[in-house]
């Protein structure tokens, strides 16, 4: 938490003294935030602050960490340096307790706060994350993996490494019109089984992409705040953006 709490610094040219909490305060509230899901109204009564303080504490904390997190041509860059011989692409449900953003036939735009997609690299611990510049990417339960990962250009990119590099990326079904770059498990004909081989390949690319999965997981273990966030859901890509900075720093990894 070095760089953090130097980037939360009094270096904004105020006077010593004129923030209610430091920097090191700062990023304790905003860990305990992250890991604990601690409630910003208990977090503001544990440091003699007012919520709206809280809250913007822990925002700009989320804004520092964030701005930590690889984009998406930096983290497919140092895959490649790596020499990693594949990537791991899989999506991830994050809840959200704010529920009031009306959506297509009357229905909340929010129900699932399904998020963009996550890169988990073929040796991800902890995990590599892309979205739009390469972050995770949040969007509404009602936008499929597949929707978000094109819009936000993620689809392009893992289609280009995989033809200029030879670097497939390994998905689920979801993905099975995503390009020639993707390589997924073989879809069951309708009324007829797969041979021998299809389902051999099928296991080997389940189990190698079980991985992604692995990934994803690790950051709602590590993380509670990322079990249910209770910010605007506009948010979530900021805080899973923060999110991979802090688990990468845990690790000592940028790949």
């Amino acid at each position: 938490m070095r760089n953090y709490c130097t980037s939360t610094g009094n270096g904004s040219g105020l006077a010593r003294g004129t923030r209610a909490l430091g920097a090191f305060k700062q990023a304790v509230l905003v860990l305990r935030w992250f890991i604990d899901g601690a409630r910003l109204v208990q977090l503001a009564r544990d440091n003699g602050i007012s919520t709206p303080t809280a809250y913007r504490y822990l925002h700009e904390g989320l804004t520092v960490l964030a701005d930590h997190a690889p984009d998406l041509s930096t983290a497919l860059e140092r895959a490649t340096a790596a020499g990693y011989t594949h990537l791991n692409l899989d999506g991830t449900v994050i809840r959200t307790d704010r529920v009031a953003t009306p959506g297509p036939n009357k229905a909340d735009l929010w129900w699932s706060g399904n998020t963009g997609t996550t890169v988990a690299t073929s040796r991800s611990s902890p995990p590599r994350t892309a979205g739009r510049s390469g972050s995770p990417r949040s969007a509404s339960g009602r936008e499929h993996d597949t929707t978000c990962a094109r819009t936000h250009g993620l689809v392009d990119a893992l289609n280009r490494l995989a033809a200029t590099l030879g670097i497939p990326t390994l998905t689920d079904l979801g993905y099975e019109n995503a390009g020639p770059g993707f390589r997924h498990p073989a879809r069951k004909p309708q009324g007829r089984e797969l041979g021998l081989k299809q389902k051999t390949f099928n296991k080997v690319i389940r189990g190698i992409h079980g991985v992604a999965e692995r990934a994803n997981a690790l950051f709602k273990v590590t993380f509670q705040a990322l079990r249910r966030v209770s910010l605007d859901p506009g948010s979530i890509t900021r805080i899973a953006r923060a999110a991979l900075a802090l688990l990468q720093m845990e690790h000592g990894r940028t790949t």
